[in-house]
């Protein structure tokens, strides 16, 4: 089930609410500019507008709300005009307009196939709030708080992945005028910047930075094949590095619909590695205001961008996307998470960083450089340290989670008193093939979960079993058994079985070994893949 903490919610609410009254009533903003200036290149090709001249504010305003990046919102620089006609030979074809919570997008198609996206600069992020009177009363408010976004993040974004070797989309900033090609989208497109960039699906092989992947595939698809079979999976430390460098840029909202999956069959299997997508929330600040600091210590994941990362912003930096994280790095050790990130340390270098500034538009080039150079240098250096944050964040609730073919999990204890959980692939006349295999000790887990989905699953307790935390077997659809494997003691400690309803089956020798046993109080999330899926918010 997906991690959604309603009292937190209640609390956030509350404080915005009650922040909102206290700022409207403590001071009153200036009127915004009322329109964008463009200036138009002598030949049309350019032309020079500033993103967000709407979010300049007085003194006041700022103290309350924060001053953000509204200078940088404020700054006109030079952009392309996209003509859709010659963008591509063959010119673009808008087919779909999207967009998620905040930020606009368009979906474009060349001739040739190939697609690209436009993502709107400016965003509303009053579009979070749920549509009615929250929104009318806060609306504004909401609207306002859109420049603690850089409007240029992503920009330097992509070069950074580049040097981290971590997949990506090459975003180019672009001016989209009145443009009849636009048809039924002229009237909620036109006259705005936008980032243009390639649309990571179907057959990458031709692009480089897409891994020149035969096929590029959605979150959902992804899913789908890793928990249906076991000869698919996700490289999980491509996966650990891209999070890893999330982290550094403080982009904190990942959700699920935010990734792309680039395929590679490899010898009767299929691999799967990260193309992180969409980085409005990348250098993210918020707290520089005396009501967005409060808010920000009830919303956790609203982390401001900084030069120091507090160990204790981790949980709440990477909350976003937890479930998927704890989905694909369940089999990562702590060793694994110190080497991604002295690997990832060692390849973000001072050159990579000022190359990546230098992608920003010419006029704010210089400032964005003297700000973000230094920082992102020192948030480099706390890299290991927040990899051992994060690796530790996961392990407390580790989880291991099965497919709809047969699997079978091995669980035993080593003399160090460590749990040692191995995972099998079931194969008829044939011996069990190992599938991954991790170490679990009292100092980094409270709680192991083990989901065996569908497929007839054997869960074989080693005994004894006395690992001073809880682990959970959820046997789902299925044909499932524990059984007890004991030359000496069976005692069990700690170890509950959560059965499905409709299982019938009564198993007496269980009753002494001190397993507990409970029906799974959420089947409709266990049974199989497609319930599996229900964990996740998936738009894509």
């Amino acid at each position: 089930m997906a991690e959604h903490a309603s009292a937190t919610t209640a609390a956030v609410w509350r404080t915005i609410w009650c922040a909102a009254v206290l700022g409207l009533a403590a001071c009153s903003a200036p009127v915004a500019p009322g329109g964008t200036a463009v200036q138009w290149a002598p030949d049309s090709a350019t032309i020079r507008v500033a993103p967000g001249p709407q979010y300049t504010r007085g003194s006041v305003w700022r103290f309350f709300w924060g001053a953000h990046y509204r200078t940088i919102w404020a700054v006109p620089v030079s952009v392309p005009v996209l003509r859709l006609a010659t963008a591509e030979p063959g010119g673009l074809t808008p087919l779909q307009a999207g967009g998620s919570y905040q930020s606009r997008t368009l979906r474009l198609r060349a001739p040739n196939g190939r697609e690209f996206v436009l993502r709107s600069v400016d965003k509303d992020a009053s579009m979070a709030l749920p549509a009615g009177l929250a929104r009318r009363l806060l609306g504004g408010l909401m609207r306002d708080q859109t420049c603690a976004t850089q409007p240029y993040g992503a920009y330097i974004a992509a070069p950074l992945a580049e040097a981290a070797r971590v997949y990506h989309a090459n975003p180019r900033l672009v001016y989209l005028p009145d443009d009849s090609l636009l048809r039924q989208f002229r009237p909620q497109y036109a006259n705005a910047l936008y980032l243009l960039e390639e649309r990571p699906d179907g057959n990458q092989q031709g692009r480089p930075t897409f891994g020149h992947s035969p096929q590029v595939v959605s979150t959902a698809h992804m899913l789908t094949d890793v928990h249906q079979r076991p000869n698919a999976r996700v490289e999980a430390r491509a996966y650990l590095r891209a999070r890893l460098l999330d982290m550094w840029l403080g982009d904190w909202s990942r959700r699920e619909d935010q990734w792309r999956w680039a395929s590679f069959p490899q010898a009767g299997r299929v691999v799967y590695r990260p193309i992180p997508r969409d980085r409005d929330q990348a250098f993210f600040l918020f707290n520089d205001g005396a009501i967005t600091r409060l808010i920000s210590w009830f919303v956790p994941k609203y982390h401001s961008f900084q030069a120091s990362i507090p160990l204790n912003s981790v949980d709440g930096l990477t909350t976003t996307a937890r479930v998927l994280d704890r989905t694909l790095l369940g089999r990562l050790s702590a060793e694994d998470f110190r080497q991604e990130a002295d690997s990832l340390r060692l390849r973000l270098t001072d050159a990579a960083i000022k190359q990546a500034l230098e992608a920003t538009p010419a006029e704010t080039r210089s400032a964005l450089t003297a700000r973000f150079a230094p920082m992102l240098s020192a948030r480099r250096a706390q890299l290991p340290a927040i990899a051992r944050r994060y690796y530790e964040v996961l392990a407390a609730e580790s989880w291991l989670v099965g497919t709809d073919q047969a699997e079978r999990f091995v669980i035993s204890q080593t003399e160090a008193g460590a749990l040692r959980v191995r995972v099998l692939a079931r194969r008829p006349q044939r011996a069990d093939s190992l599938l991954t295999e991790r170490l679990y000790t009292k100092a980094d887990t409270r709680d192991l979960r083990l989901f065996g989905l569908g497929g007839n699953d054997v869960f074989e307790l080693q005994t004894p079993l006395l690992p001073d935390f809880s682990v959970s077997l959820y046997d789902g659809d299925g044909d499932d058994h524990v059984q007890l494997r004991t030359d000496a003691s069976a005692e069990v400690s700690g170890f509950t079985w959560f059965r499905a309803p409709d299982d019938e089956a009564d198993y007496p020798a269980l009753d002494a070994s001190g397993l507990i046993r409970e029906a799974d109080p959420h089947p409709e999330l266990s049974t199989n893949v497609a319930g599996w899926r229900r964990r996740y918010r998936l738009r894509d």
